[in-house]
């Protein structure tokens, strides 16, 4: 499937859902500003707290691509992959920027191979960090241009959204955000269960 029918299927998908996909991820953005701002612990609290969030987050557009209603409660029912959570939201950025010791390109190319990684998590959350990490690797493995063209095609939004004050980002933000879950599933179905099997980084 192409990012041109990926993104049709995604504006079809967002219809009549906009107003409850936008709250979800404003809450999402609202609860982590405030955590920031405490004292002493704002950083810490920030990646305990946004991290389980992220992956109720990425659930909602996972259901929504199979035909479920956003529903805000779920933004809040992953805390029970917490560790798992915390350890791939630092591990992501971490190893994205060894990666970007060597050169920029490198640091990229390791920001797309570890893209999937979330979405792998909230579907299979026996899995711990490293696993998801690895599964996405081997899931992007020959999809890494798609998605960054998939990234670009969205500059021209990202330039509405600035022009319009941010007020675009009502339909632009939830519209990205349901284009990249049917870009996981687009790539997942090339796989069978054993492609998330672990293997050597």
């Amino acid at each position: 499937m192409n990012r041109i029918e990926l993104k049709a299927m995604a504006k079809q998908q967002i219809s009549g859902n906009i107003g409850a996909l936008f709250v979800c991820m404003l809450i999402c953005i609202v609860i982590s500003s405030a955590v920031s701002a405490i004292p002493s612990i704002g950083a810490i609290a920030t990646i305990v707290i946004s991290a389980p969030l992220d992956i109720g987050l990425i659930t909602i557009f996972l259901k929504l691509r199979n035909g479920e209603p956003p529903k805000l409660l779920e933004l809040f029912n992953h805390f029970d992959v917490l560790a798992h959570a915390i350890l791939l939201y630092i591990l992501i950025p971490l190893f994205t920027f060894l990666w970007s010791l060597l050169f920029v390109i490198p640091g990229i190319i390791a920001s797309l191979s570890y893209s999937m990684a979330p979405y792998i998590l909230a579907e299979n959350k026996s899995f711990t960090a490293m696993e998801a990490l690895n599964a996405s690797k081997k899931m992007m493995n020959g999809h890494k241009a798609d998605l960054f063209i998939l990234y670009l095609s969205f500059i021209g939004w990202g330039l509405l959204v600035s022009v319009t004050f941010g007020i675009a980002g009502i339909y632009v933000f939830p519209y990205m955000e349901a284009t990249k879950a049917n870009f996981y599933y687009s790539i997942k179905e090339n796989y069978t269960d054993t492609s998330f099997e672990v293997y050597d980084a």
